[in-house]
């Protein structure tokens, strides 16, 4: 209790900070259009008993940069995050544009997600290595997890989480994959999920990424039931898919969060077992982590609750 009030008073004053520092203005930013399928009214979180945790990514621009409903609006989806009282916070990366610099991330991302740094695991995305080695990013989260080359693993009440580095053009994917796969064997856990930066399935404009297959077939074979990324600025969930992108009972569920403030983009084609899609206003995904199920809801910072719903562990 005294750590959320902490985080709460951290997150107060740096909003403040936010408002008196950066203007209001109207960015170049492209007008999106909601598209929103089967979507809920009556949230799903209630239904399942556990830790709470908020997974976004793509979050804070520059220092000083002006603030619109479509760009750099960080500090209404970190308003919106504290509401939750999460036990975590999962950034899925590209926590601080436009490239990750350390003054940046001091500047900017500290002054409004930066109140959570304490209950934070991040992964890295693309722009925190446009700073050579992702410098920016271990140096400050450097607390928050094991550092590089950036995956590590950790526990959430009954939940096993592998958070992943999937900037493969940086590392090598094919060791990390085998540290997957030795750490999922050694870790049995009824429930487990996988975060990163990059999406295996998108309908957003970077689309889905081929390259993620092996782990997405390691995490398969070890019963992974989540995969949670950024990297396209839009909410979308998919259905299970296997790493080939069919439907499969024995697939992967999983979720794209990049609408953490730095803008918004339209969507492209649908890619197959893409169930809800919206890119209509920032927001955050909320995940409430059971013995054997979990909840999910995506709400917007306007207050309103695009997509919810329940799903049990393999």
């Amino acid at each position: 209790m005294n750590n959320l009030r902490r985080i709460t008073a951290t997150l107060a004053a740096s909003l403040a900070l936010v408002a008196a520092g950066c203007g209001q203005g109207n960015p170049s930013a492209p007008k999106t259009e909601a598209e929103v399928l089967g979507t809920s009214a009556t949230t799903a979180l209630g239904r399942v008993d556990g830790p709470l945790v908020v997974a976004v990514g793509d979050i804070s621009c520059p220092p000083g940069s002006a603030v619109s409903a479509l760009a750099c609006d960080q500090s209404a989806t970190a308003r919106l995050a504290a509401g939750y009282r999460p036990r975590r916070v999962l950034v899925l990366g590209d926590s601080q544009y436009d490239s990750g610099l350390l003054s940046a991330y001091r500047n900017s991302y500290a002054r409004t997600w930066g109140a959570f740094k304490s209950i934070t695991k991040p992964v890295p995305g693309n722009h925190e290595y446009l700073t050579r080695g992702a410098s920016g990013y271990y140096r400050y989260f450097r607390d928050q997890q094991a550092g590089a080359p950036g995956y590590y693993a950790f526990n959430v009440g009954a939940w096993r989480i592998y958070a992943l580095n999937s900037n493969c053009d940086r590392i090598s994917c094919t060791r990390e994959n085998r540290w997957l796969g030795r750490n999922m064997a050694a870790h049995p856990h009824r429930c487990s999920a996988i975060t990163m930066h990059h999406p295996r399935y998108s309908s957003g404009e970077h689309g889905s990424n081929a390259f993620l297959r092996p782990m997405w077939r390691t995490a398969m074979r070890h019963h992974t039931d989540l995969a949670l990324a950024g990297h396209d600025h839009d909410y979308e969930r998919f259905a299970k898919l296997n790493a080939f992108g069919e439907p499969a009972r024995a697939g992967i569920a999983s979720f794209v969060s990049g609408t953490g403030g730095r803008g918004l983009r339209d969507f492209a084609t649908p890619v197959t077992g893409s169930v809800v899609r919206d890119s209509s206003a920032f927001g955050v995904l909320a995940l409430r982590l059971g013995k054997a199920a979990y909840a999910w809801e995506y709400k917007t910072v306007g207050g309103e609750v695009v997509d919810t719903g329940t799903g049990r562990c393999t």
